[in-house]
């Protein structure tokens, strides 16, 4: 499912006709939706019932499932980056298509990993 989103948000910053002024928020959003869907997949297969902790509680023991640092600082800063994103502030700007697609190379890194643990 996480791939799913992942796959809705790129074709909205592909296919941006009509979305003016909201693309960037929404495949946001929706990148936000996958990394987070990854991450409870990720504990689900590796520590069951951690999928419930704050997201921060299971930033911080990320390290601890991925053997990969620089994945886990990425992870870290995407879901950091994604958050202030989905969150509307008239006096921030939205999101770039090229911020836009980092967020999305690293929560597909992150699905793959995911992936590869539950075999």
């Amino acid at each position: 499912m996480s791939h799913d989103l992942l796959d809705r948000a790129r074709e909205l910053i592909t296919a941006r006709e009509g979305l003016s002024g909201v693309w960037p928020r929404a495949a946001a959003f929706l990148t936000r939706q996958a990394l987070e869907e990854a991450l409870a997949d990720l504990w689900r297969f590796t520590h069951p019932g951690m999928e419930g902790a704050s997201w921060s509680t299971q930033l911080a023991c990320l390290h601890e499932v991925l053997s990969d640092p620089p994945l886990v600082s990425d992870v870290r800063s995407a879901w950091a980056s994604l958050s202030r994103a989905c969150h509307y502030h008239h006096y921030e700007l939205d999101p770039t298509y090229a911020e836009l697609e980092r967020w999305m190379g690293q929560t597909e890194r992150l699905i793959t990993a995911t992936r590869g643990m539950a075999g």
